[in-house]
Parts: structure tokens; C-alpha cells; sequence
């Protein structure tokens, strides 16, 4: 990987990061740690780890689970990779490799490492989006009994934080047998991304979701 200087911090940190290789000897692919940062993103989405396509695009979300994610927001694919829009960081950075049910969970090293330093460069954060138990776990601690009980007290976090549930199409079932979520959470989501990327330095003459 070239590693290129520059002068704005937040691009120094990005490539610091996607040069980091804490974790290699517990990574099957090796390290690629795929994220994006903005130092003027009003946006944060918080996932987990990136699962194998994502891993083989260095493209955070982009797979089916992102798809799903972007339409809950409401927001045109160009939107969402515009990094003064939207910053992406999940809890681990590399693709961890695969367990018995799926994706083994994000390497325990990279948040703790990473994202206070992260954090430093984002000054203008209005929403931050915990997708997942990893992500929630970390940022809304708390008594729940459940990823569902989190989730349906998302109004006590709004209007900084928005507990969801994992994209992913492994959860079509949650999903059905939880429509609330999509009858009262996503208007909320969407209508808050809207008139951020409405405000956003980003988003001059485009209109959102377009």
C-alpha cells in the first residue's frame, strides 16, 4: 500500500489507520481495515466488521446489508460515500473471518486503539448510527435484556445517537416480527438524514435520496 502524505490531519489519521496491522496474526485474509472519515461529516454509521465483499472492495457497506441500510436512511448511494457527509468506522476494521453461524465477531482491538482518535477529528456530528449489538454495546451500555429492548428504546438516545438493528438479510425475520421498527423508526431516520444532507456542504444541488 503507498502510503501518501498530506497535510490535513484527518487524511494523515485514514491512512494511518488503513495501514494498521494490530491484528494480522488473527486475521484469515489479512489486514485491510476499511473505513471513511470526514473531518466535516454530520453522519456516523457505527457497524461491525466487514464481511467478505466488503473486504474484497475495500468499499465500507457495499453489499446487500448496505443496501438495506441506505434505504433506511433514505440516502442516494453518492451521499452516503461523500465523506464530508458521512464518516464509516466499524468496531473492527478488517474482515475477521467466518465461524460456525456466520462472520466471527469484529476484533476486540481496533476500537479501543482507533476510535478516540477518530472521534478527535469529527467536530460537526449531529447523528451517530450504532448499527448491531457490537456497536451498541460500546457506545449505549445500559440495562437491556435484549438488542431488541435497545432498539426499541431508541427515543431515549435520539437526537445524537439511533440504536438499529444489523441490515444484514439474515434478520428479514426480526424485521417482520418487529414492524414498528419500520413504521416508526426509519420515518424518524429518514427525515433526520434529509435535513442533514440538506444542510450538508455535500449536498449543493442534489436533493436527498435523489
Amino acid at each position: 500500500m503507498e502510503l501518501i502524505a498530506s497535510d490535513n490531519p484527518a487524511e494523515r489519521l485514514l491512512t494511518e489507520v488503513r495501514a494498521c496491522s494490530l491484528c494480522r496474526a488473527h486475521l484469515p485474509l489479512g489486514p485491510r481495515p476499511v473505513l471513511q472519515l470526514g473531518d466535516t461529516s454530520k453522519i456516523v454509521v457505527i457497524g461491525q466488521a466487514p464481511g467478505l465483499r466488503v473486504h474484497e472492495t475495500g468499499v465500507p457497506w457495499n453489499d446487500p446489508s448496505g443496501e438495506r441500510l441506505r434505504g433506511w436512511m433514505g440516502i442516494a448511494r453518492e451521499d452516503f460515500y461523500d465523506p464530508t457527509l458521512v464518516s464509516i468506522f466499524p468496531m473492527g476494521f478488517c474482515y475477521p473471518g467466518r465461524g460456525r453461524s456466520g462472520d466471527l465477531p469484529p476484533r476486540p482491538e481496533c476500537a479501543p486503539r482507533w476510535h478516540a482518535p477518530l472521534w478527535a477529528q469529527l467536530q460537526c456530528v449531529e447523528l451517530v448510527l450504532c448499527v448491531g449489538q457490537y456497536a451498541q454495546n460500546f457506545y449505549l451500555p445500559g440495562k437491556y435484556t435484549s438488542l431488541t429492548a435497545r432498539v426499541a428504546a431508541w427515543r431515549q438516545f435520539t437526537p445524537r445517537f439511533l440504536p438499529l438493528v444489523h441490515p444484514s438479510p439474515r434478520n428479514t425475520h426480526w424485521l417482520q416480527k418487529n414492524p414498528w421498527f419500520e413504521a416508526e423508526v426509519v420515518p424518524w431516520l429518514r427525515a433526520r438524514v434529509a435535513q442533514l444532507i440538506t444542510d450538508g456542504a455535500g449536498a449543493a444541488g442534489r436533493q436527498p435520496g435523489a
